[in-house]
Parts: C-alpha cells; structure tokens; sequence
C-alpha cells in the first residue's frame, strides 16, 4: 500500500513577519506586567522594529490627494465616524474621483466593501497597508496609532475618537488602576498621538474642551483644530426607517419575536486583563433569575466593550440572551432597543439621542471613581436610574417603562451633549476637511 504524500504551504513573507510580530507583542504583554523597566524596553524594540519596516515598506511613495483611508477601532471593525464619512463620501458625486481604502484585520469579513465603487481593503500590518498610508492623502481613523506611524506634513490626519467622555482620559488622569500602563506612560502616549493630528471632530462644546485637555492641545498649540459640528456616527440614528430595523432583527433571528428589547452594554475594566487573551468579562449579571423574571416580556442583546475579547457562552439562555458582540455598528443595535443597561461607556450619550429609558449598573462605582479612571462630570446629570446590586437592577427594570418620562432631567442632558447631532454631521465635518 502506497504512502500518501504529505504536501506542506509554504508560507508567505508577509505570514511569517506577522507571526513574528505577534510573538513579539506576546512577549511584550507579559514582560509589561512584570515591570516598568521591561515594559520600555519591550515596547521601544518592538515600536523600533516596525517604524523601519514601515520606512523601508513605503520608501518613494508619493501622496495621492484624492485617496483616503479609513479605519475603526484598529481595524475591528466596519462603523463608528470612518464608517459614516466614508459613506457620505461614497455617494456624493464630488468624490466620484476618489479612491478610498478600508485597513482590517480580517478583510475576508468585508469584501463585501469592494462591491462599491472606488473601494479597496488593505490588511493591517502588511506591506500593502503601509503603502496605502504612505500614499494617501487623508487619514480617517476613530482610535489612537500605534506610535512609529506618522503623517507626513502634506497628509491629514482626523481623528474621530469614539465617543463623548464620561471617563477622565489621557493627560486629564489623576489615578488609574491598570495593568499595562501607568499615568505617566499613558500620558506621554496621548501627547504624541496628539502631535500628528490635523483635525479632531468633537459633538459638543463639552467634549471639545475635554479632548483638548486630554491630548495637551493647547499646550502645543492646537486647540483650533477641533471640528465641533456633531458626531458622523450618530447620523444614522436621525435617518434610519423601518427597513433597517426589520434588516437587523432578522440578522438575529428575532423578526418574529413580540417581547420587547434590553441592549447590555458595559465597558471593559482596566485591572481586568488576561495574558493571551486580552481584556475579559466577568459575568455581572445573574441572567438566570433575568430570565425567571423578565423572561416573558424582555429579550436581552448582550453587547460588551470592542476591548474585551474573551468569548461568551449563553447557551443555556438560549431565545433570552443573545451575544451581539459580532454586530459591528452598534447603532444597528440601538435603533431595535426599548431599554439600554450600560455603566460608564460613553454609549449612553449616543443612544439618549433616541430619547428612550437607560439603565446604570454601576456596581464598582466606588473603585472606578476612586482608583480607576474617574468621571469628568456629577453622575447626577445622568438621564436615567443608578443602581449598584443585582436586587436593585432588577427593580429598576421591573419598573421602568411605567417610571420613564422624557422629563427636563433628560432634555438638558441632550442639550448639553448632544445639541448638534441632527443626521447632517457627515456633510459639515467632510465640508471642514475637504471642502
């Protein structure tokens, strides 16, 4: 009987230096946790080792003033701002003469993208991306860049951020429970990301002046590039209909389900980190008595922070609790929710555009107050209950339709945040950038 031939794929460059890489990055996570030393020595060779590949990868590349790039939360996913200004952009017959380039990490996820016109995808990390931020003119991103990575002066680089603070940020810290990063080294990061923008879209007088405190910008004399004119991302809870949220429904499976909706959504803990995994979830909600409970008249969508990455069985709430960490624009999931349960996530000032009850289960209040990030405003402004044991949250959900009331409360919470999200701030922001 004949021996079968073992064949072997050869693997390509551009795998093996991704490998490296990430070996590399596993390394450095684990040595960061160790000590302070080593984790500026781990960070410097591997921000060394890529800033020379990034120079020889891009060496003689020219800037095309028509081309733009556009990335969210690393490359995780397709939504937030980029994801709104490349749409406005993509069918405004102005830029029928542009090319746009989408950076993922796993662009087989969005081919879907290069069925538009003028759109291609590039993976991050490899020499194509490097070549693509070499070349184009306008850089879209709503996340900080790794540090080797700079704009040069004839590129514009906007960052969009990711939402209004609640949570203190960057230079603005005064304590900070985590385990990768110390104060002094978080804001050394955020006064160079600061140094490479051009713009910063901010939703209101608000964050504007918080984002500039966090990044230093008027220490460095960029206060003026702020473009307070609204928040892209939240456009499209101003335009949807109901195609839309029949579109998402089915998506889930829940077309057909008459109970109404819960959207969980906390934010990730920064002591709460796993090497080799990421930042992870403990489960903080019983869904078990949840679903005894509320379980005839509520479903729950359970959406948690793009940081965490540990991954979430709920098998055994099968038809109550459906994991929605894979939805990547979560106004989709907004647009479908009678009731949001969030913590200290800047969701809630995105979702108050809706005008519908929230939920803050806050039951480490103490310790994110006092030894984590800290708030930049009185919680008492918050549009909706704070509550802190499971009993509590319970209550507050048992009651909460017959409580809710878009009161004065609520109303001077959306004309202090939200004042200038109308659908339109696409249009005003590209105005700003590009004319």
């Amino acid at each position: 009987m004949k021996k079968r031939k073992k064949y072997y794929r050869i693997k390509s460059v551009e795998e093996a230096e991704g490998e490296f890489m990430n070996k590399i990055k596993q390394i450095s996570v684990n040595v960061a946790k160790k000590s302070v030393i080593l984790r500026k020595i781990m960070r410097t060779i591997l921000s060394t080792i890529r800033k020379i590949k990034f120079k020889i990868d891009t060496t003689g590349i020219k800037v095309n003033s028509k081309t733009v790039i556009f990335c969210s939360f690393n490359g995780k996913s397709y939504s937030c701002s980029p994801k709104a200004l490349y749409e406005y952009m993509s069918k405004n017959k102005n830029f029928k003469t542009y090319k746009f380039i989408w950076a993922f990490a796993d662009i087989e996820k969005y081919k879907f993208l290069e069925e538009k016109e003028n759109t291609t995808l590039v993976k991050i990390g490899t020499k194509q991306y490097n070549k693509s931020l070499a070349k184009a003119k306008y850089w879209i991103f709503n996340y900080k860049i790794p540090d080797f990575l700079k704009p040069k002066k004839n590129q514009v680089f906007v960052q969009c951020w990711h939402g209004t603070p609640l949570k203190r940020l960057g230079c603005d810290l005064t304590h900070f429970d985590n385990e990768l990063n110390t104060i002094k080294g978080m804001k050394k990061r955020y006064k160079l990301e600061a140094s490479k923008f051009s713009y910063f879209i901010s939703p209101s007088k608000f964050a504007s002046e918080k984002f500039i405190s966090a990044w230093n910008l008027k220490e460095i004399g960029k206060e003026n590039i702020i473009i307070e004119e609204g928040y892209p991302r939240n456009d499209f809870l101003f335009n949807y209909n109901n195609e839309d949220i029949l579109k998402i429904k089915r998506k889930l499976g829940i077309e057909n389900d008459k109970r109404k909706i819960i959207l969980y959504a906390p934010t990730y803990r920064p002591n709460q980190h796993e090497s080799g995994v990421g930042y992870v979830y403990k489960e903080e909600i019983n869904f078990k008595s949840f679903q005894e409970k509320f379980g005839d008249k509520y479903i729950v969508l359970f959406r948690p922070h793009y940081f965490i990455a540990n991954s979430f069985d709920f098998e055994k709430y099968k038809g109550f609790v459906f994991d929605v960490s894979k939805i990547d624009d979560i106004n989709e999931l907004y647009i479908i929710t009678d009731v949001l349960i969030t913590d200290y996530s800047s969701v809630f000032f995105d979702f108050a555009n809706l005008r519908r009850p929230m939920i803050f289960y806050m039951y480490d209040l103490d310790h994110y107050r006092d030894k984590s990030n800290g708030f930049y405003f009185d919680l008492e402004e918050l549009p909706g209950p704070i509550v802190k044991t499971e009993g509590e949250l319970e209550e507050a959900v048992e009651n909460i339709e017959s409580n809710f009331k878009y009161d004065e409360k609520y109303r001077k919470f959306n004309k202090r945040y939200n004042y200038l999200d109308d659908g339109n701030a696409s249009k005003r922001v590209i105005r700003r950038i590009i004319g």
